[in-house]
């Protein structure tokens, strides 16, 4: 039996300004796609990252990888998938595809793992009571 997960699949144009003078999007810019895909999901999910924050709680990267195996060029029409695969704990993991679905192409792979943080403190917390009622439709087994 395959573990639930929620896939949200974020759609992207790349952008004159992300690619270098190659016309190829620029290495960097992995991480701010992952960062507006998992943004947009956990909206999806009713959870806006500016209301956790108002609530006290960041959510900062502890950990990030990328694996790049083709380029991606301007004006090429991206989705970036943001895949949740277990429900979050103190920290949230989190794996990424980007591809070109024009012609199916694997982009780039990756992952970030984020944990939640009490901002005054600055220290971890366990998982906050309403993103587990956010993610427990959709990671429920």
């Amino acid at each position: 039996m395959e573990t639930p997960a929620y896939t949200y699949s974020h759609a992207h144009r790349v952008r004159y300004r992300e690619c270098d003078p190659m016309s190829v999007v620029y290495h960097t810019h992995y991480l701010d796609y992952f960062e507006m895909a998992r943004t947009e999901a956990m909206r999806d999910l009713g959870l806006a990252y500016r209301t956790l924050e108002d609530d006290g709680i960041i959510m900062p990267v502890i950990k990030v990888s990328v694996q790049y195996h083709a380029p991606a060029y301007y004006d090429n029409l991206l989705a970036i998938d943001a895949r949740f695969g277990q429900m979050p704990t103190v920290r949230i993991p989190i794996d990424y595809v980007v591809r070109r679905p024009s012609d199916d192409t694997r982009i780039a792979t990756g992952h970030t793992t984020l944990c939640f943080m009490d901002a005054k403190e600055r220290r971890p917390i366990r998982l906050p009571e309403r993103v587990r009622e956010a993610f427990a439709p959709v990671l429920a087994s």
